[in-house]
């Protein structure tokens, strides 16, 4: 029916289109309330980091942002909500383990990928090694020696098979080069709790959990994954400088929105919630609990969420952990 050159009219026109509508949805959003879908349960590291983003967004926008938590499944429940709902820019979808369920779950129902708008980073703190005081163990290096001389008869708790406490386990035990058990809990919580208890010799924990006991005395804190100390436990080393050059391991929080999601709410999103966790005040409560903001374009991000799906399947790999 369309010539050549009708065709090309038609396609330029449904582009110029296409780009008018999307910049009209960016300079009017949001122009109602915002819901963010959190994975986890009140009261954990992420669930916390969105509802310090949540209202500084609230502010920026002059609309209700509110924060939902859907738990299950380490955030896949929550994360498929999320990528079946409708590309506005009204559901988005704050996480802490994006890496590692795109690794370790073998049959989602989203692609990790390709269903998502990569929106931004939020915050990220490292995990702190911590031994248990009935452990005898004072160092970084005393652990490593101590799993050399007596293999296998060390045991390491983590929050869950998978998540990021038990991978970084996995990278630390192959770096140094030892055998340890790992026992999984179904949290931070009671992971540390049993590792105060002496049922395991050391584990890997975010900072919120493990500060108080450390300071206490509960707990050992042996070294920090960060490429510095924390401000938080400025006596402790890094694992770096205690044993292992350039081991770095952080836990990361970032924010989602449906694919197809237009490029200007995405874009006017990611600028936001950069600045959200710029503000003083947000800084400074991340501080608190170890976390310091982070700062990526959509494509930046994008680009670092593929690299860490990589890097997490190599350690997946080289550990022997099975996708469940």
């Amino acid at each position: 029916m369309f010539g050549s050159v009708g065709r090309r009219a038609l396609r330029i026109a449904a582009l110029l289109l296409a780009f008018a509508t999307s910049s009209a949805l960016g300079q009017t959003y949001p122009n109602r309330p915002v819901r963010v879908i959190v994975g986890y349960p009140p009261g954990g590291v992420t669930d916390l980091v969105a509802r310090l983003v949540g209202p500084k967004l609230a502010e920026i926008w002059g609309q209700a942002v509110v924060v939902e938590n859907r738990p299950g499944a380490a955030g896949v429940i929550a994360g498929a909500l999320v990528a079946k709902s409708p590309p506005d820019g009204y559901t988005l979808f704050v996480h802490g383990g994006f890496a590692e369920n795109a690794v370790l779950h073998a049959n989602l129902s989203y692609d990790p990928l390709q269903d998502f708008a990569h929106i931004a980073p939020l915050a990220s703190q490292p995990f702190i090694l911590a031994a248990s005081p009935a452990s005898g163990l004072r160092s970084v290096g005393e652990l490593v020696a101590a799993a050399k001389a007596r293999p296998g008869s060390l045991n390491y708790s983590s929050a869950g098979v998978g998540g990021g406490t038990h991978l970084v386990a996995e990278k630390f035990r192959l770096a140094v080069g030892i055998e340890a058990v790992h026992i999984p809990y179904k949290g931070g919580a009671e992971a540390v709790t049993n590792t105060i208890a002496g049922r395991n010799a050391y584990g890997f924990s975010t900072i919120p959990i493990v500060l108080a006991p450390i300071r206490e005395g509960r707990l050992v804190a042996l070294g920090v994954t960060s490429p510095q100390r924390s401000s938080q436990l400025p006596d402790v080393p890094t694992i770096a400088e205690a044993a292992v050059p350039g081991f770095e391991g952080a836990f990361w929080i970032g924010l989602w929105a449906p694919a197809r999601t237009p490029a200007d709410i995405v874009e006017k999103i990611s600028r936001d919630a950069t600045s959200a966790v710029a503000a003083p005040e947000v800084r400074e409560r991340l501080a608190q609990f170890g976390s310091e903001p982070m700062a990526m374009t959509p494509a930046e991000f994008a680009q670092f969420v593929r690299r860490e799906i990589e890097a997490t399947a190599r350690i997946v790999k080289a550990a022997g952990i099975k996708p469940q």
